[in-house]
């Protein structure tokens, strides 16, 4: 499908919630019920960006998807966030053949203080985990993420404490734009992004630089560089 054919994008965000615990790191992971959107999976809490999360003065997109994080952060489990608090860590847009195109903003803070709560309908599990341990877990078989959910738990695991991923997050300029294509291989299907060889043709066998994620029956293998 040509990008002049694929549905319109749905502005959307998603806040990761980041707490120390006993000197490491831990995100907060939601587990969607099998019947909405991304059902079954392990998330951050997110959504769309509703109209009332836009102000008139609203120089760019940022501003509105920083209230929709701290709105769903709110919603899905009850940890208020302010939207100053949410640091921008990226910004995904599925590829065209997707058939909900969510383009999302990708923030993360400090939780704060507080009982996590969830609905019980949309969202019926959450856990504290280190960012490797959710990896571990998906490659175990144990829980289903989306390609910007790992990739995103991949970049945190480099970091013990909170206040060196923000930092770090303040710190990325640019900001990182995932513009996803996707291939298929006879070892399964591949995700490829701007700066990968294959990434123009969508050619996952083209020789050259790395910027892609595996998704093999085997495993899930994130290649950079």
């Amino acid at each position: 499908m040509s990008s002049a054919d694929a549905p319109q994008t749905i502005p959307a965000a998603t806040v990761v919630l980041l707490r120390d615990d006993e000197g490491h790191l831990e995100t907060l992971m939601l587990h969607r019920t099998s019947t909405v959107a991304f059902g079954g999976m392990w998330v951050f809490p997110g959504g769309r960006v509703d109209e009332g999360d836009r102000r008139p003065d609203d120089s760019d997109d940022e501003a509105a998807a920083r209230r929709a994080a701290s709105r769903e952060a709110a919603e899905e489990c009850a940890l208020l966030i302010e939207p100053h608090e949410v640091v921008p860590f990226s910004h995904w847009t599925p590829p065209p053949e997707a058939p909900r195109r969510y383009a999302t903003w990708f923030f993360v803070a400090r939780a704060s203080d507080g009982d996590v709560l969830v609905d019980g309908g949309e969202i019926h599990d959450h856990a504290w985990l280190t960012p490797r341990e959710v990896l571990a877990r998906r490659d175990r078989g144990e829980v289903d993420l989306a390609p910007p959910t790992y990739v995103t738990l991949a970049d945190l695991a480099a970091f013990e404490q909170v206040d060196d991923a923000l930092a770090a997050a303040a710190a990325r300029q640019p900001l990182p734009h995932y513009e996803t294509r996707w291939a298929v291989t006879e070892d399964g299907a591949v995700a490829l992004w701007a700066g990968d060889a294959g990434y123009d043709a969508t050619d996952p066998g083209a020789v050259g630089p790395r910027h892609r994620l595996w998704m093999r029956q085997t495993g899930w293998l994130l290649e950079r560089g």
